[in-house]
């Protein structure tokens, strides 16, 4: 069975197309479009697919948007366990403007989910079998409320899975007190819940003890951008810079690339420092890739390896 549950709330299919210049009121000639099954959990499962991990990815399903997704994930082989809802599943939208490289990106809202669909996904949860990990990302349909992160919280512990929390805004601040196993914010998701400037490496592991000390969860590990990762847990703070790579993707992805990275390493036994490697190699590679492939396996199991061979985590005492 899948060692890794992974669980999208409001999923996207994704389309990019592009276009010269981007002008009001002007019919846009626009390219070919591409589509791709979107939304945190679901690019997470999508990159533990690709890094040969055992998961599956449990996410609303509706309408013609969310048959296509569907699709889309079983022909690319990823295990999924979709849950049918009457609301239409959203649509992003991304325009590529070619005579200036600029990006626009226009993502709708997505439907809101009643409580019997919110109960079937999570029995769809409970009907895996003893996974190691639930991995929640993405942000939160409409009107769903936040507390949903604490009833996560709740059926992990009865079921021994490690919560994995990505999220933003709102939905992060209501993980204070859930004491989920891991978090994973960026530096000014970290500013704004603590309520300060995070300037120096000392303040930003400060307000990750913080974090932990208001139970948010047993580790927390702040993306820092070109800067690399902090993580810190109980009686261990580590530090890894970013890993150097040739420029051919771009930063969608990133994040949920370094989640599916740390969670795979972790459902496999690893330590934390092994956690923090592969994270930011995953993280890494998602760089070097178009958004649409996320990551190639190889490339980050090369970069995992040059940082294992090299100082690339610093561990000191909180």
């Amino acid at each position: 069975m899948p060692a890794i549950v992974t669980l999208t709330l409001n999923p996207a299919l994704d389309i990019t197309t592009e276009t010269e210049t981007v002008r009001p009121t002007h019919k846009l000639r626009c390219g070919p479009a591409v589509l791709e099954p979107g939304g945190g959990g679901i690019n997470v499962a999508r990159v533990l697919h690709a890094l040969g991990g055992d998961a599956v990815a449990i996410f609303p399903q509706g309408g013609p948007a969310g048959a296509t997704m569907e699709q889309l994930l079983r022909d690319s082989g990823v295990p999924i366990a979709p849950v049918s809802t009457a609301g239409a599943t959203r649509e992003s939208f991304t325009v590529d403007e070619t005579g200036t490289g600029k990006q626009f990106r226009f993502v709708l809202p997505g439907p809101e989910l009643s409580e019997d669909e919110l109960a079937r996904l999570l029995a769809a949860i409970e009907a895996v079998a003893a996974p190691a990990c639930l991995v929640a990302s993405g942000s939160l349909p409409p009107g769903l409320d936040p507390a949903i992160f604490g009833r996560l919280a709740t059926l992990c512990k009865r079921i021994g899975a490690r919560l994995v929390i990505d999220t933003s805004g709102p939905a992060l601040a209501a993980c204070e007190g859930i004491q989920a196993y891991l978090i994973k914010p960026s530096i000014r998701e970290v500013e704004e819940l603590v309520g300060r400037d995070l300037r120096d490496d000392g303040a930003q592991a400060e307000a990750a003890r913080e974090l932990i000390a208001r139970g948010f969860a047993e580790v927390v590990v702040i993306s820092l951008g070109e800067r690399g990762a902090l993580l810190a847990g109980k009686g261990i703070d580590l530090r890894m810079a970013a890993l150097p790579v040739p420029p051919g993707g771009g930063a969608v992805g990133a994040g949920d690339s370094m989640v599916a990275g740390l969670t795979l390493a972790l459902a496999r036994g690893a330590s934390l420092e092994e956690a923090l490697r592969m994270g930011v190699a995953a993280g890494a590679a998602a760089l070097m890739t178009p958004a649409e492939e996320l990551v190639r396996r190889d490339d980050v199991e090369r970069l995992y390896a040059a940082a294992s061979a090299g100082t690339a985590a610093e561990q000191n005492s909180p």
